[in-house]
C-alpha cells in the first residue's frame, strides 16, 4: 500500500473516531443531565404536530408572521428576566415596570408633545434605576429579591394609574414610528435572505476562533468540516423560513430587533468578562467573590439590564397595540415572561441558561396561545397548559441539576 493511501486510511480511522467520540460525548452529556434546548425543540415539534393536525392554519406563513410579532415584545422582557435568574435571584415586578414606562412614553409624547425619542430615552433611564434600586436593597440591606421586586410590581402599578388618569388609556398615533415599526415595519425581501446569511456566517466564524483557541491550547476542538456543515444547515434552514415568511407579508423588523437583542445577550453572557461573572455569581456566590469577582457590581448590572430591557418590551408591546392603558404590563405578561425564560431552559438554582432560552421560551409560550385561539378555546385552556408545560421545565432541570451533581459536573 502505498504511502498516500496510508495517511487516507489514517484520515478516515481519526474522522471516524472522532465522529464516534463525538456521539459518545454527547449521549454521556444528556445522560449526567447537560440537556441543553433538547427538551424544549422536542416540546416545539410536538406543539407544531398536534396544533398543525386539529387546525392547518396554525403553520400558515400569514399565521406564523403574525404569531412572531406577538411574541417579540414579551421575548425581550424575557431577556431581562434570563439576566436575573444567571444569579440566582428573581424580578416579579417586570410586568409592573414594562406598563409603567409604557405609560410615561405615551403621556410624554402625547399628552405633552415631547419627542418619542426623548421619552423613550426618559423611560429606559427611569427603568434602569428602577433595577439599580432592587440590587441595592438586596447587597445593601440584604432584602430578598422577591420582596423587594414584589413591592416593585404593586408600586409601579399604582404608578401606571396615577400616570395614565383618569381617561387611562393614551393612544398612540398610527403614523409614528413607535407604531410604524411594531406593526407595519417589515424588511425587504432581499435584506431578510442577506440577514438570514449573516448568521451562519457569524457562527461559522466563531466556531473557528474557538477551534484556534482550543487547538493552541491542547484541547480537543471541532474540525472546519463539522463547522463548515453546521453552517451549512443553519443557512438552509434560515434561508427556507424567510422565504415561507415571505409568501406573506414577511419579517417584521421588530422580530429583527429582538433577535439582535437575543444576539447581543448572548455575546455578552458567553464572551465576555460580565457574562462569565453572572454564571460564577448564580453558580457559587461565595467562591465568586473569593476569586476577586465584584458580587454587588454583578447583582446591581443584572437587576438594572432587567429592568432596561422589560421597560423596552413594554414600550415596544404598546406600539403593537397603538397604546398604553391600564391593562399594559398586566394580566399574563408578568408570568409569560418569566416562564419563557424557564421552559427556555434557564435554571431557577442560578448559574446555567442563556439568551437563547427567551427566544425559545417565549416562541413555546406564543405557539400555545395562537393555537388555541385558532381552536376557539377559552384562555382557561391555555393557563392550564402553560402552567403544565412550566411544572414539567421546573422538574426537568431539577432532575438535570441532580444528575449533574451525581456525575460530578454541578
Amino acid at each position: 500500500m502505498s504511502t498516500v493511501q496510508l495517511d487516507r486510511a489514517d484520515e478516515r480511522i481519526t474522522h471516524d473516531a472522532t465522529t464516534a467520540g463525538r456521539a459518545r460525548a454527547a449521549l454521556r452529556n444528556i445522560r449526567s443531565g447537560d440537556l441543553g434546548a433538547l427538551p424544549v425543540v422536542i416540546g416545539l415539534v410536538i406543539i407544531a404536530v398536534i396544533f398543525q393536525s386539529l387546525n392547518s392554519v396554525f403553520l400558515s406563513s400569514g399565521n406564523l408572521v403574525n404569531l412572531m410579532l406577538d411574541s417579540a415584545a414579551v421575548g425581550v422582557i424575557s431577556l431581562g428576566i434570563v439576566c436575573v435568574l444567571l444569579v440566582g435571584e428573581i424580578d416579579l415586578s417586570v410586568g409592573s415596570v414594562s406598563g409603567f414606562t409604557a405609560a410615561i412614553v405615551a403621556v410624554l409624547f402625547v399628552r405633552h408633545d415631547w419627542n418619542w425619542v426623548l421619552a423613550v430615552v426618559v423611560a429606559l433611564g427611569i427603568a434602569a434605576l428602577i433595577g439599580l434600586a432592587y440590587g441595592l436593597a438586596l447587597t445593601r440591606f440584604g432584602m430578598p429579591s422577591f420582596v423587594a421586586s414584589l413591592a416593585g410590581l404593586l408600586a409601579f402599578l399604582g404608578l401606571q394609574l396615577a400616570i395614565l388618569g383618569d381617561q387611562g388609556s393614551v393612544n398612540l398615533p398610527f403614523d409614528s414610528f413607535l407604531v410604524t415599526f411594531a406593526q407595519v415595519a417589515f424588511v425587504p425581501p432581499w435584506l431578510a435572505y442577506v440577514l438570514a446569511a449573516l448568521g451562519p456566517v457569524a457562527v461559522l466564524a466563531s466556531g473557528y476562533e474557538t477551534m484556534v483557541r482550543r487547538r493552541r491550547a491542547n484541547l480537543s476542538a471541532t474540525s472546519v468540516q463539522v463547522l463548515v456543515v453546521r453552517a451549512v444547515a443553519l443557512l438552509v434552514a434560515l434561508e427556507f423560513v424567510v422565504w415561507y415568511l415571505n409568501r406573506e407579508r414577511g419579517v417584521g423588523w421588530m422580530v429583527v430587533f429582538f433577535v439582535a437583542l437575543v444576539l447581543l445577550l448572548n455575546y455578552a453572557i458567553t464572551r465576555t468578562g460580565w457574562g462569565r461573572s453572572l454564571l460564577a455569581v448564580g453558580g457559587n456566590v461565595e467562591a465568586a467573590r473569593r476569586s476577586g469577582i465584584p458580587v454587588r457590581r454583578v447583582y446591581l448590572s443584572a437587576f438594572a439590564v432587567c429592568s432596561f430591557l422589560a421597560a423596552l418590551g413594554g414600550i415596544l408591546a404598546a406600539g403593537r397595540l397603538a397604546s398604553a392603558n391600564l391593562s399594559s404590563g398586566t394580566g399574563d405578561v408578568n408570568l409569560n415572561a418569566i416562564a419563557a425564560a424557564v421552559i427556555g431552559g434557564t435554571s431557577l438554582f442560578g448559574g446555567r441558561g442563556s439568551a437563547w432560552s427567551a427566544l425559545l421560551g417565549t416562541v413555546v409560550i406564543a405557539a400555545i396561545a395562537n393555537g388555541l385561539t385558532l381552536l376557539n378555546l377559552d384562555s382557561s385552556y391555555r393557563f392550564v397548559i402553560t402552567g403544565l408545560v412550566l411544572a414539567v421545565a421546573v422538574a426537568i432541570d431539577s432532575l438535570a441539576r441532580r444528575s449533574r451533581a451525581s456525575h460530578g459536573r454541578a
